[in-house]
């Protein structure tokens, strides 16, 4: 009777997933334990799918623009992604530095290249005035001779770009986009900073993209506008605007924020499970997954295909710290939301991040102050804030200890750290620059540790 009552379980799992059209039937799923854990996550997947079932997670392929949340101001094109790639990695748009030595020596994906997921591989990204790379950016430091307050340093740890198509705005206090959550902050946007570009009317990427061209003084000079592999391309995308009008700094943010939006961690293990690999990943990511969706309620603020959401949340987490970090860190960052907003009900709510590729950078939480995924999820098990003045007026609510226990805690950090994480991400780096110039730093001491010749 027992046999025959696990068979027909067995056999009913079967049937629920070729139903769903999620499993090939001839996948290797060995063990009871694993179609019983099968079983439990597919039920939480339906149940958290807003109406969607799984198909709300999965991520689209990086060349099915129709199916890329995009700015209807900044159409995907083929052409236009392909042109955002180079600029992307381009150090040789690094024409108008402070300092004439650097010259050519960054680009945007100094604080955001693929061997660190995207992002920096430090605490704070260093653009202008850094030199070295190391193995995945963990080399990269001030030159000597750089004063502090004129570093070119993220003021907090660099957001990966990955899956960024799903934050309508963007950063740690999603200063970035006019829409969405912006709607009403326009007074906000100061005139003579960054904040401004909102005003030109776009969605986050783009706007973030633009007004980083002119943050780290990167620039369109005629080299751009008469070189065979650039200026061309600028003609041929913006044919419809004037001649005068297709090559500058938003022209060029515009393809850059194309190029992020198709920068997706589809190739993941989970992202393969939601497509039908049922062998994806192993029984304890399994049991991973359905902590993260069940009783650790991670997806409660981590939802959707980038495992994100557009919600800022007051956890208590630590600045960042003084020992470590590259450069300054302004008062009104630590703030998060509120220092945006300057509505104080905002202070110290930072925006729900992506969560695939963590581990390819050890640094987690606004201030980079989290070592390691484990980290973090202990803090979030445990739910005592680090930050004193983080109290009940501010804290999140769901912010309470979870009672997790250690095998829990183990496989839910093994689905983080490895289910979520897409090996593949060479596939959005150029192999060459129309300038042949090293990337994504072009420093005469990170062209060594990339054993790069350049020019």
């Amino acid at each position: 009777m027992g046999k025959e009552t696990d068979m027909n379980k067995i056999t009913h799992i079967l049937v629920l997933m070729c139903g769903l059209s999620l499993f090939s039937c001839n996948n290797d799923i060995d063990t009871p334990k694993e179609f019983n854990a099968d079983e439990e996550l597919l039920q939480l997947l339906e149940e958290k799918g807003q109406g969607k079932g799984l198909a709300f997670f999965q991520l689209p392929e990086s060349t099915d623009f129709s199916s890329i949340p995009q700015d209807p101001d900044n159409p995907l094109s083929a052409q236009k992604v392909a042109l955002g790639k180079l600029l992307f990695h381009e150090t040789a748009i690094a024409t108008k530095p402070k300092f004439v030595d650097n010259k050519g020596g960054y680009s945007c994906a100094s604080c955001h290249h693929a061997d660190a997921g995207f992002q920096a591989g430090l605490m704070q990204g260093i653009g202008e005035g850094g030199e070295g790379f190391g193995v995945s950016g963990e080399g990269r430091a001030a030159m000597p001779h750089i004063p502090e307050d004129s570093l070119d340093v993220q003021p907090v740890k660099s957001p990966s770009i990955l899956n960024g198509a799903y934050q309508e705005n963007l950063l740690w206090n999603g200063q970035f986009g006019a829409g969405g959550l912006n709607k009403g902050t326009e007074a906000q946007w100061t005139e003579g900073t960054p904040k401004a570009v909102n005003h030109l009317g776009f969605q986050g990427l783009e706007t973030q993209a633009i007004a980083g061209m002119t943050v780290h003084r990167l620039a369109i000079d005629q080299w751009v506008q008469e070189d065979a592999a650039y200026g061309p391309e600028f003609d041929q995308i913006y044919q419809h605007l004037p001649k005068e009008e297709r090559c500058n700094i938003e022209t060029a943010g515009l393809a850059i924020a194309a190029f992020e939006r198709t920068v997706l961690s589809n190739q993941a293990p989970f992202q393969n499970y939601l497509k039908g690999q049922g062998n994806a990943m192993t029984v304890e990511q399994k049991q991973g997954a359905i902590v993260f969706f069940g009783k650790g309620a991670c997806s409660n603020c981590h939802t959707g295909p980038a495992l994100n959401s557009m919600s800022f949340h007051a956890l208590g987490m630590p600045d960042m710290p003084e020992n470590g970090r590259a450069g300054i860190v302004p008062e009104d960052v630590q703030l998060g939301r509120g220092g945006f907003t300057q509505n104080p009900e905002d202070n110290y709510k930072f925006k729900t991040p992506q969560l695939y590729n963590l581990k390819d950078s050890p640094f987690y939480g606004h201030g980079g102050s989290f070592h390691s995924v484990e980290e973090v999820v202990r803090y979030k098990n445990q739910a005592t804030p680090a930050k004193s003045e983080v109290t009940g007026q501010w804290l999140a609510e769901d912010f309470k200890p979870l009672n997790l226990t250690e095998a829990e805690i183990k496989n839910l950090v093994d689905f983080i750290e490895n289910a979520l994480y897409d090996p593949n991400l060479s596939r959005y780096v150029p192999e060459v620059l129309p300038s042949n110039q090293c990337f994504p730093n072009n420093d005469p001491m990170s062209k060594q540790d990339l054993n790069c010749d350049g020019v």
